[in-house]
């Protein structure tokens, strides 16, 4: 792992845990889940680091409630 990589990942676990999500590395691949403040649970499981920024993004995008 780089620098870059590590700050990259430094960063998703920031902004995962501001937006109550629970960021869990699996080898290289990632699973971001959340239960705070959601009717249902959220799960995405086996993401990239890109498709794990952009979920996230996106709930950052809509407010807290992903909406």
């Amino acid at each position: 792992m780089t620098d870059d990589d590590g700050a990259r990942e430094r960063h998703l676990h920031e902004l995962a845990s501001k937006l109550f999500f629970h960021l869990e590395k699996q080898g290289s691949r990632y699973a971001l889940s959340r239960d705070a403040d959601v009717s249902a649970p959220v799960r995405h499981d086996n993401l990239s680091i890109e498709e794990a920024e952009s979920i996230l993004n996106t709930w950052k995008l809509r407010g807290l409630h992903g909406g």
